[in-house]
């Protein structure tokens, strides 16, 4: 697949947006119509490797620990709590998924959507009862993005949005975006950004740069790698695939025997996914972002395939005639 054929593969999934960015050149910009250029979008569970990056500033900045430091450290109350496991629960836990609670994402009593019909999020999900021993296996957990999202308020002093705008936002020249806040007005952690196509390809960019942004450093380079390597293996929940790090989804594309390149060698990347078919992926060997928006869930949800389906295939074939 060429890039000028992308278009019309694309056009059946009617996209609300498409950027690819490849050494410092945007390559290839779909708007489903022009507001969905300017707009602010909702990115859902994208929202989660945003905390990631603030939560590596902290630590860059010494105002948040190591990543070894028990969750106990900002949550006392769990010194109390019956079941001792709980005493071992680290940041590491909580950042890749595997803090070991008994929880269940979108259904079930303990669950996101339970989460968010209590007065007190962060005490729900303390109190949330371990199914296994901390960092045994990975388990999608908005929970987890929580507690995390409130860590970061008390060691930084400030809201969550507020210390995004200082060290993050601000340096990347993003100026609109939302960010909704728990009952008790902490950022949500997991989800409820919004932001423009444009802003997220600048994330992506941040972290394909390691960390750079015009010759300086907002993240260590060393951080960049902890939190974008392959920690744990990820759920094996079809079509959830490859490993996941520190709220990051990482995973390798080879090409299949049938594919136009399929000489090409095995194209490592690392990804933010959220509901419904929002989207980051960072391709260091390629040198290139890609974002995608999506927003007609009632028409279609826009399978997690359409980057291995529709995108890697190009970009690996490009790849092959350079």
């Amino acid at each position: 697949m060429r890039l000028e054929q992308m278009a019309a593969a694309l056009a059946p999934l009617h996209l609300a947006s498409c950027l690819i960015e490849q050494r410092g050149e945007r390559i290839f910009e779909h708007y489903r119509d022009e507001l969905k250029e300017t707009e602010i979008t909702r990115i859902n569970s994208c929202t989660k490797s945003v905390l990631s990056a603030l939560i590596c500033i902290a630590m860059d900045q010494g105002l948040l620990p190591e990543p070894e430091t028990p969750v106990s450290a900002f949550f006392p109350q769990l010194l109390q709590d019956a079941d001792p496991q709980k005493r071992e629960m680290k940041i590491r836990h909580l950042l890749t998924m595997s803090s070991g609670m008994d929880w269940t994402e979108f259904g079930g009593q303990n669950s996101f959507p339970q989460m968010t019909r209590t007065s007190n999020w962060v005490d729900f999900v303390l109190a949330q009862p371990l199914s296994e021993a901390p960092g045994t296996r990975m388990e999608y957990n908005s929970g987890n993005s929580q507690l995390l999202a409130a860590i970061l308020a008390q060691v930084t002093g400030m809201p969550v949005a507020q210390y995004a705008e200082q060290q993050l936002f601000g340096p990347l020249g993003i100026a609109d975006y939302a960010w909704e806040t728990d009952p008790q007005g902490i950022h949500t952690g997991g989800f409820g950004l919004q932001l423009r196509p444009a802003d997220m390809l600048k994330f992506g960019r941040l972290f394909l740069q390691e960390g750079l942004w015009e010759h300086k450093p907002l993240i260590s380079k060393a951080l960049v790698a902890s939190s974008s390597a392959p920690a744990i293996p990820a759920a094996p929940v079809p079509p959830r695939r490859g490993f996941y790090g520190w709220h990051w989804w990482v995973d390798t594309y080879e090409a299949d025997a049938n594919a136009a390149s399929p000489s090409s060698p095995p194209m490592d990347y690392y990804n933010a996914y959220g509901f419904g078919g929002q989207a980051i992926y960072i391709i260091p060997r390629l040198d290139t972002v890609v974002v995608l928006t999506h927003d007609e869930r009632k028409k279609s949800k826009i399978p997690l395939l359409v980057f291995r389906n529709h995108i890697a295939p190009m970009l690996a074939a490009q790849a092959c005639l350079k």
